[in-house]
């Protein structure tokens, strides 16, 4: 699932220029501060590469992987290992 925070997106398209399964359109209609957002026209095409997150400089876009549900589990796990390492 690809989440657009219309508050933080400024409609810079630079998700749409870098995408490379061409999943984003820039929206028809504009938001309350007069942007046109880009949204997922194409979500199927997502491969989830994330490539869109990392280009977007307002972090507006959230890419969500099938299994995100226990990612919070592991990020803590490893970071107890790192912390043991100390």
């Amino acid at each position: 699932m690809i989440k657009i925070d219309s508050e933080l997106c400024k409609g810079c398209d630079l998700c749409i220029e870098s995408c490379p399964k061409h999943v984003y359109q820039k929206s028809s209609k504009e938001n309350k501060k007069g942007v046109y957002l880009p949204f997922p026209e194409n979500e199927e095409k997502c491969n989830k590469c994330h490539l869109c997150e990392l280009m977007c400089p307002d972090q507006a876009i959230t890419v969500e992987d099938e299994d995100d549900h226990g990612k919070d589990d592991n990020k803590d796990d490893h970071d107890e290992n790192i912390s043991d390492d100390k």
